[in-house]
């Protein structure tokens, strides 16, 4: 068994793909197969079910796969104490973000701590916030930026700010109101546009509503959609109404382009969480990465 094997079987763990992990490892599907045979064959066992659509580990393969990620982390360990103690300090943190974290509170944290370290890279791809757990217990990523919380024992959850959901209108349209506030059953007589399955943002809409006996399903619900950017264009553009972070929305108010209005007796309330996995074995580098944050959001560890 050498390093490269290794390296090669975590991949294909990751990706559940064998393609995938060629492409990952810059190899050719033959060699990753290659690899993952002779490792079968030197420990004499299966490790992986290939008669599967998706890719599974056997019981063998699973033991070898938590023996294998902390090997691997040791040698990445290593390698980072040496390029420490030379007073270079690089790698690729790889971060899950749900859609207002992507876009409103992470780029200003990473361009502080990149100019910390700037051999430093960022993987950042774009998960709702249940999907980020997911890919976070299966370790295909270290952290996540989610707006709202599971109750899953393996998560670690940090609040990192408060924020509220507010509803935004077209300019054009004033709803009747009191000092901004309106009355809930007048979401009954509006068209609204929600978030897709998945999203923090409308797990705590429908939650609030339902808890306050409003009928959901009533809700007159004229689209889906996955981005909250697109929301609001649609909003502007005066196909309806919809619930949205306030942070998200601070830009479109100044200038003027939206209107935004609050539900009376009821409080959207919500906090953004940075996550990762309990048992993740952090690297050198991840470690530096969580010092940085809890340090740039003033968070008491």
């Amino acid at each position: 068994m050498d390093f490269k094997q290794l390296e090669v079987f975590v991949a294909v763990c990751k990706y559940e793909s064998f393609s995938k992990a060629a492409k990952e490892l810059f190899l050719t599907q033959p060699t990753v197969s290659s690899h993952i045979n002779n490792l079968e064959k030197e420990l004499g066992t299966v490790l992986i079910n290939r008669n599967n659509k998706n890719l599974t580990l056997t019981k063998s393969g699973e033991i070898l796969y938590n023996h294998a990620i902390l090997i691997l982390n040791n040698c990445k360990k290593a390698v980072y104490d040496i390029k420490e103690y030379s007073e270079k300090i690089e790698g690729i943190i790889d971060i899950a973000c749900s859609s207002i974290p992507e876009s409103y509170i992470i780029p200003n944290f990473l361009n502080n701590f990149s100019k910390q370290f700037k051999d430093v890279k960022f993987n950042i791809s774009h998960y709702d916030s249940k999907s980020a757990i997911s890919e976070i217990l299966n370790e295909r990523i270290s952290f996540g930026l989610v707006g709202s919380k599971s109750n899953n024992p393996q998560i670690e959850y940090i609040d990192l700010m408060d924020d509220e959901l507010v509803l935004i209108t077209p300019l054009d349209l004033a709803l009747p109101n009191s000092n901004g506030f309106i009355d809930v059953d007048l979401l009954y007589s509006l068209k609204l546009i929600m978030r897709k399955e998945g999203s923090g943002t409308k797990d705590l809409i429908i939650n609030k509503l339902k808890s306050n006996d409003f009928d959901t399903d009533k809700l007159d619900v004229i689209a889906h959609l996955e981005s909250n950017e697109s929301v609001k264009k649609l909003v502007q553009s005066g196909l309806g109404v919809s619930f949205v972070s306030y942070i998200s929305c601070i830009d479109e108010l100044e200038s003027k382009k939206l209107n935004i209005y609050r539900v009376k007796n009821i409080e959207f309330k919500r906090k953004f969480y940075f996550i990762y996995s309990r048992k993740k074995v952090f690297t050198p580098l991840e470690n530096k990465f969580l010092i940085g944050l809890y340090k740039y959001f003033n968070i008491k560890r």
